[in-house]
């Protein structure tokens, strides 16, 4: 069954960067999930797919697939820009749009 080797972003309702060093792997839908006609809920006879493995770099994650024989993609993580934005800017002079109340 193949996996996938991450490293989870920063969720919104986040403000540090707490457990975004660490790569995880995990593994990918094997069967389509279905819905219960009881009760609504979705759900899924594919066990592996609850199952989220943390390691600390991502050579370390890529070993274990191979010691395990997983087949495995790693997905690179994409560092977000921040750009500096100063709160006088709001008032310059040449301001591209005009200021409103």
């Amino acid at each position: 069954m193949p996996a996938k080797i991450y490293r989870p972003a920063k969720t919104a309702m986040q403000s540090g960067k707490a457990k975004t060093n660490l790569w995880v792997l995990e593994y990918d839908q094997e069967r389509p999930r279905v819905i219960d006609s009881v009760t609504g809920y979705t759900g899924s006879g594919d066990m592996r797919q609850q199952l989220k493995l943390m390691f600390e770099t991502r050579e370390l994650a890529e070993a274990y697939a191979k010691r395990e024989n997983i087949e495995y993609r790693v997905v690179e993580p994409k560092e977000a820009t921040r750009k500096t934005v100063s709160y006088t800017d709001n008032f310059k002079y040449t301001r591209t749009q005009p200021w409103t109340h």
